[in-house]
């Protein structure tokens, strides 16, 4: 990943979480996970738009990753003794609200940005959670959400090289995600309890994650120097732009458009299977 676990470390200074006495609390961030991670369906969404078969074969393993983390915060849940409760209607807006139109926002806002705030929220339950099986259980995720956020990252910039006209609008929709972290964040300022370990440091790990999330736009080339820097116009025109666009794309949404089933036999995953030599002695040559 462009951010090293330890940049995405928020120094806890050995408090804890403790399963017993905060169990309300821990029942109520795993019902956010596991939200999120029922909205892997749209790993469908994008495997049908995939452009080429990088992306193809990565989205049907995420799936399949997404699925088997339903499974594990389910199981925490059950640790716990918590239920199975509804979302943040926050938590539903960017997992769901926001779901991208285009697969260069895909890897952005969901992948990179989405799923990099996810993963510095699991590292914090990681580091401060006093119970081995959850920790365990998350430790063994983190793994798979690590190759995620890579994959996003890889094909964002990949993007802002190539294309540079998308960076304004990715920043602007990266801008509202932001805000959105940051709601959600007073949201839980005004409802957890003030003296905790933990939980009383919440500002400082939101403002801490929202940071390491600019550093991450900056190192993927949306931004040139720190989001800090730009002033309130740009920002407003990033945001204007996004949207403006989003709605102007909004026709041409409706019509055919070519998919891998039409391209692949130009993809590089192909041609690349084209030139190999056929083997000597007849059989055919599997590539792997």
């Amino acid at each position: 990943m462009l951010l090293s676990r330890e940049e995405m470390t928020f120094d806890w200074e050995g408090a804890r979480l403790d399963p017993v006495r905060d169990r309300a609390v821990l029942g109520w961030m795993m019902n956010q996970f596991l939200y999120g991670e029922v909205t892997g369906i749209q790993c469908g969404h994008w495997l049908y738009g995939a452009p080429d078969l990088e992306a193809a074969r990565f989205f049907a393993r995420q799936a399949v990753e997404e699925f088997q983390h339903v499974d594990n915060f389910l199981r925490i849940l059950d640790l716990l003794g918590e239920k199975p409760a509804p979302p943040h209607p926050l938590v539903r807006f960017l997992s769901t609200g926001m779901m991208p139109a285009s697969f260069d926002e895909h890897v952005c806002l969901e992948m990179a940005m989405g799923e990099g705030f996810v993963l510095l929220a699991l590292y914090a339950v990681i580091d401060t959670i006093d119970h081995a099986e959850i920790r365990d259980i998350l430790s063994r995720a983190v793994r798979q959400e690590e190759r995620h956020v890579d994959f996003g990252e890889r094909r964002t910039a990949v993007a802002a090289r190539h294309r540079p006209g998308v960076r304004r609008r990715l920043l602007g929709l990266s801008l509202v995600s932001t805000w959105a972290v940051r709601r959600l964040g007073r949201f839980l300022q005004r409802k957890l309890p003030p003296a905790h370990p933990v939980l009383s440091r919440l500002p400082e790990f939101l403002e801490f994650a929202v940071d390491c999330g600019q550093l991450r736009l900056r190192r993927m080339g949306i931004v040139k120097s720190s989001v800090t820097d730009l002033s309130a116009l740009q920002k407003t025109a990033a945001v204007v732009e996004a949207y403006g666009a989003s709605l102007a794309s909004l026709p041409l949404r409706l019509l055919p458009r070519r998919r891998l089933t039409d391209t692949y036999l130009r993809d590089p995953a192909v041609a690349r299977a084209e030139q190999e030599p056929p083997r000597s002695d007849g059989s055919l040559h599997v590539v792997r």
